[in-house]
């Protein structure tokens, strides 16, 4: 059976919405078909040159073009790896290797990582800023909050705070953070690559429920961001009303601008007309990412800045 029979059996509905978005027989087989195995080096631990030439010893390395620490390596099991243990490495999916990469934090800098767990990105944020600054981590759950930290302390991060509010919490906190980074809940159509239980429970309210949330955690993200600052808004997933109507809303409602992301990428066009609702040319500037374009997970990421003088 086909990968295009297979999902088109398993959730019609699924495959109806998301075949006018792309309707090949490639991108239908990448939405199933396994990731690929792919880590970060932590140089907060050990310098880059010195982890690679040890792991080069014993794996297969592939460098992930758009992020320097980032490869594919040939291991089906990293837990089986000494480095992984010690927080030399650390398992981390391709594509979601790019918001930390846009947001650009410097030493010094106070961040916010409004939905951090499970902290792969808070780690790779700390790693930029050298451990100096400071990251306020952000996970509404506790469980999984302590997944964070478990995460973050095996990584040598130092200049981190956790907590655990609802990200909307920090709206209060006005023209507060030079950088913030909210990798939104969503409703992870880029994950059925690791979980087959993703396409069969996915539902278009919940698609709606996610994007409720997303346009309230965006706006008080926004309203924390310092005037210059970069905000960036990630989601694993392909869904138009998650990802540009989220987006487009910010838009409208605020002076917030994009700006254009330039990586070794490649990607797929941006929506900017959606089930008759048109959004901005702007969003022609973020990137949205299928799991064919790269054969990774898909994700969407846009690069948000503040006017100096702005709201």
């Amino acid at each position: 059976m086909s990968a295009r029979d297979r999902i088109r059996e398993t959730n019609p509905a699924f495959y109806e919405r998301y075949s006018m978005l792309e309707d090949t027989d490639e991108f239908w087989e990448f939405i199933i078909r396994p990731l690929r195995q792919s880590i970060r080096v932590n140089t907060l631990k050990a310098p880059l040159k010195v982890v690679v030439e040890r792991l080069k010893e014993e794996f297969e390395l592939e460098p992930i073009p758009w992020v320097k620490e980032g490869f594919f390596i040939n291991v089906d099991n990293l837990a089986k790896v000494p480095e992984h243990s010690l927080g030399l490495i650390f398992g981390q999916e391709a594509s979601s290797m790019i918001p930390p990469v846009v947001l650009e934090p410097k030493p010094g800098e106070l961040v916010l990582d409004m939905a951090a767990a499970p902290g792969s990105k808070t780690g790779q944020i700390a790693q930029y800023m050298e451990n100096e600054g400071c990251i306020i981590a952000n996970d509404p759950k506790l469980s999984r909050a302590n997944v964070l930290i478990a995460n973050l302390n095996r990584m040598g991060v130092l200049n981190i705070r956790v907590t655990t509010k609802d990200g909307a919490y920090f709206g209060r906190f006005e023209n507060t953070f030079d950088r913030i980074l909210l990798d939104a809940p969503c409703s992870s159509v880029g994950m059925i690559r690791k979980k087959w239980k993703f396409l069969e429970s996915w539902r278009l309210r919940g698609v709606i429920k996610y994007m409720k949330v997303q346009k309230r955690l965006i706006l008080a993200a926004y309203r924390a961001l310092k005037p210059g600052g970069t905000l960036v808004y990630s989601t694993c997933t392909i869904d138009p009303l998650e990802n540009e109507e989220v987006v487009d809303y910010l838009l409208r409602k605020t002076d917030a601008r994009l700006e254009p992301i330039d990586l070794p990428v490649k990607t797929s066009e941006p929506v900017l007309e959606w089930e008759g609702r048109a959004y901005s040319a702007e969003l022609k500037k973020a990137l949205r990412i299928h799991p064919n374009d790269n054969d990774t997970e898909a994700f969407f990421i846009a690069k948000i800045v503040k006017p100096e003088g702005g709201a």
